[in-house]
């Protein structure tokens, strides 16, 4: 059972599983404004409680929750998101977790919570017509631990893309990533050693949005909790070495038409068939982008990742195969067809980071955007004077320019309400305000001999 399933799983099937696996421990999890999972034990024998939601906690201590005199929150699991966890199965004890949105003491939904701010984006699009599918790809790079487990900046390979062993030393680890996400109820549908050295990506199947943010937050969560049994790190950030390729989240993403029954981006007619409603929700991204790319690329490391020479896109266009453009329609056409984003990296809030994404495009069809021209030549190739002839824009440079965009655009404050926009708006700032009063060791070993 997992958050994948497409059965709806009951309370009293729950307890079957729960007597029949042994489980004794039951974690509650949730994530704060950044995305970073957070969980209170509780034993097996309040899973009636636990259903009902009256596992309390306290909000003022997660980032970006509550004040310290609104203390109270409350944890409501999604049923359908339990699951046992295969590496805590033993002879007859196991453990379990669900994946929990918040509620107000009065049992109404809390506004800070990421997962809210989804389920109300799907909400909006469903009173619109649609439901959204969502297929992210997560890279991350394995690192070696020192004496204390600590980790270091040295890569558990030196293999390539789609490397083989015996240079693929990342194999095993994949493998058991795989089977552990395997038993939990995902489907794989790839598996491979990506371009940096040290670098993986597993992909998984899609889902509506919730559940691809649920199986995001849990792929991210596996991943680390698998690397660490084989004595390394894995790592998320965007771009952890200098001078190598970033790692990025690439978001398939696309509309169901709910009264038609069919894919809203699919057009046989079309030259490159696309519906109308694709080319404008095209548009919306590419017109919004600006003001969410601080939601999509969080930190100050994002954006040593968005930089021309390593594949990451930094040039707003799009293209229906051009990898050099910042939105691609991949080839599948039919039930597959699907508009790929691919500036957001894995250090972002998966449930905010999908709903600012389909906002943006919803806003393209709602405005009647015009998508601008397709680029197909190689935009980093391209001239500073031929990128600014043909109108090609870079992406915000850095933190501070995309959270001033994020922060001056309607589209940040409509799509994650005035709770959340607020704190991770104050949140950024002071991020980004520490990286700038820091002295790095670029400054002494570039400064402090000379001056």
């Amino acid at each position: 059972m997992s958050t994948v399933s497409t059965k709806e799983l009951t309370l009293e099937a729950i307890k079957e599983i729960i007597k029949e696996k042994h489980v004794e421990l039951i974690h509650m999890q949730f994530v704060d404004i950044e995305g970073t999972l957070k969980h209170v034990t509780v034993t097996a024998e309040q899973i009636d409680q636990c259903a009902e939601g009256k596992v309390m906690f306290d909000g003022s201590s997660i980032t970006g929750f509550s004040p310290i005199n609104k203390s109270d929150l409350y944890l409501m699991p999604d049923l359908n998101t339990f699951c046992v966890l295969p590496w805590s199965v033993e002879e007859g004890y196991s453990e379990a977790r669900f994946l929990c949105g918040v509620k107000n003491p009065d049992g109404t939904d809390f506004e800070g919570d990421p997962r809210h701010v989804l389920k109300r984006t799907e909400e909006k699009a469903k009173e619109q017509g649609y439901s959204i599918s969502v297929g992210p790809e997560l890279e991350f790079f394995l690192f070696e631990t020192d004496e204390k487990g600590r980790p270091t900046l040295n890569t558990q390979d030196l293999g390539g893309y789609f490397e083989p062993s015996p240079h693929d030393y990342g194999e095993k680890v994949r493998l058991a990533i795989y089977r552990t996400l395997k038993e939990m109820g995902f489907t794989i549908e790839a598996s491979h050693h990506e371009v940096a050295e040290g670098q993986h990506e597993i992909n998984f199947k899609y889902a509506d949005a919730l559940g691809a943010a649920d199986n995001a937050t849990t792929y991210k969560w596996v991943v680390k909790t698998v690397a660490k049994q084989f004595g390394l790190h894995a790592s998320f950030m965007p771009k952890p070495i200098a001078g190598a390729n970033g790692s990025g989240m690439h978001v398939n993403i696309s509309l169901f038409d709910i009264a038609k029954q069919e894919n809203a981006f699919y057009d046989e007619n079309d030259s490159r068939q696309l519906s109308e409603k694709s080319y404008k929700f095209i548009a919306g991204l590419l017109d919004n982008i600006d003001n969410f790319v601080a939601v999509t690329n969080p930190l100050v490391n994002s954006y040593k990742r968005l930089v021309p020479g390593y594949e990451a896109p930094c040039y707003v266009a799009w293209s229906a195969s051009n990898r050099s453009a910042l939105i691609r329609i991949p080839a599948t056409r039919g039930a597959g067809t699907r508009v790929e984003i691919r500036c957001p990296d894995p250090s972002a809030n998966p449930y905010l980071a999908y709903a600012i994404i389909a906002a943006a495009g919803l806003d393209g069809i709602n405005r009647n955007l015009d998508v601008p021209a397709e680029v197909v030549d190689d935009i980093f190739s391209m001239s500073p004077a031929e990128l600014k002839e043909r109108g090609i824009r870079n992406l915000p440079t850095s933190l501070e320019a995309a959270v001033n965009a994020l922060e001056e655009g309607k589209i940040g404050r409509e799509t994650l309400g005035d709770h959340v926009f607020g704190e991770y708006i104050e949140l950024k700032r002071a991020e980004y305000d520490s990286f700038r009063t820091a002295v790095h060791g670029w400054e002494i070993d570039s400064y402090q001999a000379k001056f």
